[in-house]
């Protein structure tokens, strides 16, 4: 079931919206305003993972998914709409650029209701609550001159450490050779509920079965812009595959704080199933429709209640698509 999105539509959606209690600390359409500034205002194209490739393939679930999630794309296979991406606003952006997630959107399609992820290259995100994020894009807002004030920035990130674990992890490994070839996380935690009522706390992980990186050298040899057809090549051999892996809570672990990681190696981890994309699709497919990761998730899993960055999510991508829509 994929829901299209017209200008009017999205216009409308942005009218009647409401946002979240836990989101309304800070304005989405200040936050999406300074996506773009920060990225160049680029016109027409995502506030983020504005580069990317469109894609298809499919789902198949293990034969554990059922005990943990009743949700239909557990019970059989389904058809996969998806997209890579580079972070950030800028089309231009090159893939060799270190301390920047690539992103991964997909949505599994079922006629009684869509599961949709989208998730990043990296166990946590930036901030951990929109009116950091507000902050966080404000520093790093172009001035007068055109740049960003180096100070503001270092000021804010010794104020809030935690905004700097992101590109800390990032910095600290190799460039992924592929857009196929890195694990990706979706950054909140879930609720999984089976037939019986039974209800898991998880955080989900797509891991990808054929890894890759580049070192310094390999990286200068590669242009600006080599992740399409890396990744054409790569399909024409055969489909790029990752298992879905959920990693099971244990007491104590956080729950509401995208910026904080759990010890994955000390917790007891199940295979959902695996994702297999066959084919590079046109990008009118992915543009069609917006990857909603908040509306678009069936009976049997649900996000996370009192996650701000969670809920914050809708409207900033409401917003986001009206934009690129002009």
């Amino acid at each position: 079931m994929i829901r299209s999105f017209s200008l009017l539509a999205s216009a409308a959606m942005l009218a009647s919206f409401t946002v979240p209690a836990a989101a309304e600390e800070a304005d989405p359409a200040a936050i999406v305003a300074l996506q773009f500034a920060v990225s160049g205002d680029h016109k027409g194209v995502r506030a983020s993972g504005a580069k990317g490739v469109c894609l298809k393939g499919n789902f198949t679930p293990s034969a554990d998914a059922a005990g943990l999630s009743k949700a239909a794309q557990f019970s059989k296979t389904v058809p996969v709409t998806a997209r890579f991406s580079m972070g950030g606003g800028n089309p231009k952006i090159s893939d060799k650029t270190k301390a920047t997630t690539r992103g991964f959107a997909m949505r599994m399609q079922d006629p009684a209701g869509d599961l949709t992820f989208v998730i990043i290259s990296a166990p946590v995100f930036s901030t951990k609550t929109p009116a950091q994020l507000l902050e966080f894009l404000q520093v790093r807002a172009p001035g007068p001159d055109g740049k960003p004030d180096a100070e503001k920035i270092k000021a804010f990130a010794a104020k809030n450490p935690e905004t700097g674990r992101q590109a800390a992890w990032l910095n600290a490994r190799p460039v992924p050779a592929s857009f196929a070839g890195t694990d990706y996380w979706a950054v909140h935690a879930y609720t999984l509920t089976n037939a019986k009522g039974d209800k898991t706390v998880a955080k989900l992980k797509f891991v990808a079965a054929d890894k890759a990186t580049l070192s310094d050298e390999e990286l200068k040899a590669k242009p600006d812009s080599f992740y399409a057809d890396e990744l054409k090549e790569r399909l024409a051999r055969g489909p790029a595959r990752f298992d879905l892996v959920a990693i099971l809570a244990e007491p104590n672990d956080p729950t509401t704080d995208v910026t904080a990681t759990w010890p994955e190696d000390e917790r007891k981890q199940k295979t959902l199933g695996t994702l297999a994309i066959t084919a590079i699709e046109p990008d009118a497919t992915c543009d069609a429709a917006t990857f909603d990761p908040v509306v678009d998730l069936p009976e049997g899993i649900a996000g996370p209640a009192d996650d701000p960055m969670f809920a914050i999510r809708s409207p900033a991508y409401a917003v986001s698509l009206s934009r690129r829509s002009n």
